[in-house]
Formats: C-alpha cells, sequence, structure tokens
C-alpha cells in the first residue's frame, strides 16, 4: 500500500494559472527492488495487508495509522466546510483510460447553465485535464502530486482556499487514475463514483475490492463499444455487488450520451438531498 512504498515523496504543487503551492508528505521507504522469483507471492498477507523488506508487519500497521488518521482530520474539516457552504462534493476514482475527464467535460457542458460547478483535478504531471475542464467555462484547479499516486485531505484543503467554490453548488474532485491507494484516503467527499470503461474488464471489482466497496456509484463507461466487445456487464454488475452489496451501478457512454441523463438525475437528487438536510 502507498503508505508504506514512499509514493509522495516529490514536491506536491496545487496551480490554478498562476498560483502554485508545494508541501511533502510522510509517506515512507521508497521499494527499489526486484523481485525475480518464479513462484506467487501473496504481499497482501499479514496484518498491514502490504509487503516492505526490513520492515515488520507490525511497524507497517502503525505507519498506516499515523497517516491515515492524520488524512481523516483533515478530512473531518473539509467534510465541515462543505457542510457550512452547502457543497455537495464528489470524488471520482478510476483507472487511466477510463474516459473519467471526458465524462466530466460532458457532464458540465449539458449540466452548467442549471448547476453551480467546480472542479480540482489530481494528476502526477501536467495541467492538461485543469485545462480541457476551464475550456468548459467552469473554475478548474490543477493538483500535481509529482510521484504521489493519490490526492490527500490535506491537498484538497489547501485547493478550497484558492478555488473557493460557491455557496450550494457541486465540487468535482477527479483523482489520480488509480484504483488501489485514493481508495484508503477520505478527502471529506459526501460519496466515491467509481468510473469503470467496459475496455477494463469485468473482473476489475475483484481485482481491486476495496476501491468498489469504498464507492457509492459505479459509473459502467463507453457502452456505445459493447457490440464490439467481449464483455459481460451482468456479470460486471453482480461482482461490483459481490464487494458491495449497496453500491448503484448506472451504465453511460461519455461519447455518445445514451444513460447519462440518469447520472444527471442522480445528481441532482444527491445534492437535493444535501440541501434539505441542511
Amino acid at each position: 500500500m502507498c503508505t508504506v512504498c514512499g509514493c509522495s515523496e516529490g514536491e506536491t504543487r496545487i496551480d490554478e494559472q498562476e498560483h502554485t503551492h508545494g508541501h511533502h508528505h510522510d509517506h515512507v521507504h521508497p521499494h527499489d527492488h526486484a523481485h525475480t522469483h518464479d513462484q506467487l507471492h501473496d504481499y497482501g498477507q499479514g496484518p498491514a495487508h502490504a509487503h516492505a523488506p526490513g520492515m515488520s508487519q507490525s511497524r507497517m500497521v502503525q505507519i498506516e495509522q499515523d497517516i491515515l488518521s492524520k488524512n481523516n482530520g483533515y478530512a473531518a474539516s473539509n467534510r465541515h466546510w462543505f457542510a457550512e457552504h452547502g457543497i455537495l462534493a464528489l470524488n471520482l476514482v478510476s483507472s487511466p483510460g477510463s474516459g473519467k475527464t471526458t465524462l466530466l467535460g460532458r457532464t458540465i457542458d449539458d449540466l452548467k447553465a442549471e448547476m453551480r460547478l467546480s472542479v480540482i483535478e489530481g494528476d502526477q504531471q501536467t495541467a492538461h485535464d485543469a485545462e480541457r475542464i476551464r475550456a468548459t467555462g467552469v473554475s478548474a484547479l490543477q493538483i500535481n502530486t509529482g510521484k504521489g499516486c493519490h490526492l490527500d485531505a490535506h491537498m484538497i484543503g489547501h485547493a478550497l482556499d484558492s478555488l473557493q467554490p460557491e455557496q450550494n453548488s457541486v465540487l468535482f474532485i477527479e483523482n489520480v487514475g488509480n484504483l488501489v491507494c485514493p481508495a484508503a484516503f477520505d478527502l471529506g467527499e459526501a460519496h466515491k463514483v467509481a468510473i469503470l470503461s467496459v475496455t477494463e474488464g469485468e473482473d476489475k471489482p475483484l481485482k481491486y475490492p476495496d476501491m468498489f466497496h469504498a464507492a457509492d456509484l459505479m459509473l459502467l463507461n463507453k457502452i456505445d463499444l459493447l457490440p464490439h466487445l467481449q464483455f459481460d456487464v451482468d456479470q460486471c454488475i453482480d461482482y461490483a455487488r459481490r464487494v458491495n452489496p449497496r453500491i448503484k451501478v448506472l451504465q453511460v457512454s461519455a461519447t455518445s450520451g445514451e444513460g447519462m441523463t440518469n447520472w444527471y438525475q442522480w445528481l441532482k437528487t444527491t445534492q437535493q438531498l444535501l440541501l434539505i438536510g441542511d
């Protein structure tokens, strides 16, 4: 797990055109060793569910607990700020190539006239996705995580200082493309939304169960490609519900627009429920 692999030892930058900010994280022990064994090694065994040469499982558990505890404190502050301002914050998670940014761009184009929207973009490098989102006319801020494989709540708190989302709005947080580490890091969001493309294989929920267990909604994207693929939609949904019986699944295509109205209705209903709750 990234809490022991040293993935965030590089500098994090938060850029909104001319605004930049950098800080370092507490992750330790980069792994640069190579495994040449032919047999299967299950490094998910033990209480830490991870492996780092020279480090005991109990030490790894303590490091992970410390990092996640600190993150959860920042997440609680973010969640309080969102609640005070009536902001529906959604953490969009997926592997690279799921069509997450394309889906987000179409969503913004279709809803910006009737909903207040803003975006925080997370990538290891470049501001390309933030530039694509800004082209839609909504505010977007880029966080470059360097070596980091996920956003964390501290990064989001700093980003909010600059972005300042509008009252009673929807904030989309597009996480770094990764189906492992973002599952463990609460950003203060109301919901994690997992985007899975039909080009990725229907067994992804079983391969990355922590992510799909943490998500409240799965968007099965690129369904316009189904006639050209051997992808079992029912099997994929069954796998997702084995991992998380409460997960809601919507089938969409950001390219053709199929199913997108159901996604938009979910957004509107979820925001209404949040505002009523206030």
